[in-house]
């Protein structure tokens, strides 16, 4: 007897054990099944949920669970709903997809909005405490086609005060740090978008881009930031529909998720007088190119900006990638005179015009950076204005004759890796110093005052393992052009792979 009580005693024990490394392996199952969703690519994910072989409500709950898991280290989405309410429109989304009805093409996905951008049911506090209490009324229109498009909103993304400055922090929200190492920034003013992708929280975010705030978030981030052409993507509602310098675009982990965000990003409106004739889907073509022959400038830091000596290994290694994939590369630079103060002097007249009237008011709650740039812009004359605007069209026309020869421009995203998230900016590179809290964008900014498009694609990593991006430039509005070779880049280095190193 006892044999035989002890022979099912230790039965039952070998039962349960088998039992419990069931389910673990079960629960590890489901997590990797969870991370797998976190981390698929945008276009693969509408697909599944396309096709029903997910759901809108698994895609949310992967999500919820590591934005509940990850986000309150990061800070990246900011003014979420409810993880009820989250779910709720997720099962909104899978009865419209029951219904037999077409679905648009970011059906189920889900997202958080800039706050820099107006959206319904969210709060819209632009990084300030001038704003903490604002709730809009209207959707902007880009937002209006996101939502359009099938997207499910569950926040919004944090940015610095303004979107002044490419480090996202405010008295509002707090910081947001960089997943790939949680003391770093994660760049700015699209860092909350930037830091949501890298760590599998969204998988498609908007951004907007006047400084570099698509790009340097995508190249802090490693993943892929784009900047569209002026007058491609809407503005609306804007102070300066015709200014152009400012654009919005989208951010995300693959060129082939960007292509498909574009997809529905442009378009006409009567809205929005900024924009220009432009076919969406141009955007829903083939990325697969030949770029045999084409010839290419190679100008990491743009014929003499300083350049921390890891980004430029990091860039100088992948010159052998485009010569690899065909490309002529020669050295050479565009002739970027001027771009420095045109771009100065158009940024203070617009800080001017829109926060002027804020700072006799609320002086006391906005950050220096941004009342030294509203009193800058305060100080301008007309003449100096209207001379930036000769000296910019002399800009674009030596750009025009530079691309005569050159299809693209290749150079550094950013000047510099990830840096301190407790500075408010960094003060020097290279050995040189910065003379005001941009100036370390310098490699972003004056590609902006071309008004061309231009990319961030992952490149690489420092010893330290800091992202680097490479900066491509393309021909004037040759917006498609820049994503097929940043998508030939990315599949022949497939450096934006890496994950960074969250549980």
């Amino acid at each position: 007897m006892p044999n035989e009580y002890f022979d099912r005693r230790e039965l039952i024990a070998a039962a349960g054990a088998v039992a419990a490394v069931a389910a673990t392996a079960s629960l590890r199952a489901a997590a990797q099944t969870s991370q797998e969703l976190c981390f698929m690519g945008a276009t693969e994910l509408a697909r599944l949920i396309q096709a029903k072989q997910v759901s809108a409500r698994e895609v949310m709950t992967a999500h919820l669970e590591r934005i509940g898991r990850v986000n309150p280290t990061l800070n990246a989405i900011v003014a979420k709903l409810d993880d009820d309410e989250c779910l709720a429109l997720a099962d909104a989304a899978d009865r419209r997809a029951a219904s037999g009805e077409r679905l648009p093409p970011l059906h189920g996905l889900p997202t958080a909005f800039k706050d820099l951008q107006s959206a319904v049911g969210f709060p819209y506090t632009r990084g300030s405490l001038v704003y903490k209490d604002a709730m809009p009324t209207e959707d902007s229109v880009f937002v209006e086609r996101l939502r359009r498009a099938g997207v499910i909103p569950i926040g919004k993304t944090n940015v610095p005060e303004f979107g002044m400055g490419s480090h996202t922090y405010n008295k509002v929200y707090g910081t947001t740090v960089n997943p790939y190492d949680l003391t770093k920034s994660a760049g700015g003013s699209s860092g909350g978008a930037g830091a949501a992708l890298a760590a599998g929280l969204l998988p498609i975010a908007d951004g907007s881009d006047l400084a570099g705030s698509l790009r340097n978030p995508g190249n802090f981030n490693s993943i892929v930031g784009f900047r569209p052409s002026v007058g491609l993507t809407p503005t609306w509602p804007t102070s300066f529909p015709l200014l152009g310098f400012s654009v919005n675009g989208p951010l995300a982990r693959t060129v082939a998720d960007v292509a498909l965000l574009m997809s529905v990003m442009t378009g006409p409106d009567a809205r929005d007088p900024s924009l220009l004739p432009a076919d969406p889907a141009v955007f829903r073509g083939a990325l697969a190119r030949d770029f045999r022959g084409a010839r290419v400038a190679w100008c990491p830091d743009l014929g003499g900006l300083p350049l921390d000596a890891r980004v430029r290994a990091v860039l100088d290694a992948q010159r052998k990638t485009f010569e690899d994939l065909g490309l002529v590369v020669e050295e050479a630079a565009p002739d970027l005179t001027d771009a420095e103060s045109i771009f100065l002097t158009i940024r203070a007249f617009r800080s001017a015009a829109t926060y002027g009237p804020l700072l006799a008011q609320y002086r006391d709650l906005l950050k220096p950076e941004a009342i030294a740039e509203v009193e800058l812009g305060q100080s301008l004359t007309t003449a100096a204005v209207a001379q930036a605007m000769v000296r910019h069209g002399q800009l674009l026309d030596r750009m025009r004759r530079f691309e005569e020869r050159y299809a693209f421009t290749l150079c550094a995203v950013n000047q510099l890796p990830p840096f301190d998230a407790k500075l408010d900016w960094p003060k020097e590179i290279a050995g040189v110093q910065m003379e005001h809290y941009i100036a370390w964008q310098k490699s972003c900014y004056w590609i902006t005052a071309t008004f061309r498009p231009a990319i961030s694609v992952p490149a690489g990593f420092t010893p330290e393992g800091l992202p680097v991006g490479m900066q491509i430039v393309g021909r004037y509005r040759d917006d498609f052009g820049v994503l097929q070779l940043g998508h030939a880049f990315e599949q022949a280095t497939k450096i934006g792979l890496r994950r960074p190193p969250l549980a």
